[in-house]
């Protein structure tokens, strides 16, 4: 087991081993003394791990009730986060009882939502199921829905209580959702650790778990040290975003349907590279990308992302903060007016 300490406005440790999972209840009950739960997952991930999770939980003297919506980026709504609410009240959870948000980034983002919302706000917990899920999104307290004007709009900053990270649920994810996972692996590479960087070009998607454990470790350390300095993401928390502006762009041209967000985040990564770091780094960029079968560009035309990007959270009044990687292992944070982000995009 590893654990990795989070000191943000609420503390909380990330727990990071194989077969975690199973020992959800024993866990828990470390950070908590309530004795009542509503597991939140999606018709994906509720087959293959709700019943370990509540069996765990029973085990612990924890009873649990189960809610479980349709897979995927367009379950991310208003419409989503009504039903859970309505599940919550059935369940007469109180203020004292907590959230599980079983699944990978969809699921943890609206349940956190849903946490520091309802009954205006309880406790909950991550257990990530996705790569994705236990690099990025699940720690740093960042949960949201999208709405019909863009991703992630409407959300709030709420810390978990605790977040487990069980490696052996990565065995069933299928080779795009890995990769999708990478790409956000690739990311901080790019924006903090070099050596991160080598050590994830020197594998592939049939190689990757012999180094997961490690790989996953960095990659939450390296957030914990941005997020414990930015929490609420008004400076440094913004490296974070390398890729996103552009990635969340391809995203929404896509109708959030067919086009993942570590598809976007690997294309925008490559194309803002393109844009502006020398010849060499985006070809190490662009190649250790395309090892694990993610794509480097975008059939969207770069006009009709723009508008996207123009209502991005990143946007304050007519200037966007934008991330560059000149060097591997070294972001920078620019700020320039919208119409010049434009200029340098479509150049």
């Amino acid at each position: 087991m590893k654990k990795i300490s989070v000191k943000t406005s609420r503390p909380y440790e990330v727990i990071i081993q194989r077969g975690g999972l199973s020992r959800a209840g024993e866990l828990i009950s470390a950070v908590t003394t309530s004795k009542k739960c509503v597991i939140i997952s999606d018709d994906i991930v509720a087959p293959l791990y709700a019943e370990t999770l509540e069996r765990s939980l029973s085990q612990s003297g924890i009873s649990s009730s189960l809610f479980v919506f349709p897979n995927g980026e367009q379950s991310k709504s208003l419409s989503t986060l009504g039903k859970i609410y309505d599940h919550l009240c059935s369940s007469n959870l109180t203020r004292s009882d907590f959230i599980i948000a079983l699944g990978g980034g969809v699921v943890g983002d609206i349940t956190g939502f849903a946490a520091a919302s309802y009954l205006r706000g309880l406790d909950f917990i991550q257990i990530p199921t996705t790569l994705l899920a236990q690099v990025d999104s699940s720690v740093g307290g960042k949960t949201a829905i999208d709405i019909s004007g863009g991703k992630n709009l409407v959300g709030a900053f709420k810390q978990p209580a605790l977040v487990i990270c069980d490696s052996d649920t990565l065995k069933t994810l299928p080779p795009q959702t890995l990769a999708d996972g990478m790409a956000e692996s690739i990311k901080y590479g790019m924006i903090k650790d070099s050596e991160l960087f080598d050590l994830i070009a020197d594998h592939d998607l049939s190689t990757i778990d012999q180094v997961m454990d490690q790989m996953v470790y960095t990659c939450i350390d390296i957030k914990r040290a941005v997020v414990e300095n930015d929490e609420f993401d008004h400076g440094e928390r913004m490296l974070l975003n390398f890729g996103h502006t552009l990635g969340h762009a391809m995203e929404g041209w896509h109708n959030y349907t067919n086009y993942t967000h570590g598809m976007g985040v690997a294309a925008g990564m490559c194309i803002m590279s393109a844009k502006t770091a020398p010849a060499e780094v985006t070809e190490r960029l662009k190649k250790c990308v395309e090892t694990y079968g993610l794509p480097t560009d975008t059939e969207a035309p770069m006009a009709e992302l723009l508008p996207f990007c123009a209502t991005d959270k990143k946007c304050l009044s007519d200037r966007i903060n934008y991330i560059v990687c000149e060097k591997i292992g070294c972001g920078e944070i620019r700020n320039a007016l919208v119409s010049d982000f434009n200029a340098l995009m479509e150049g």
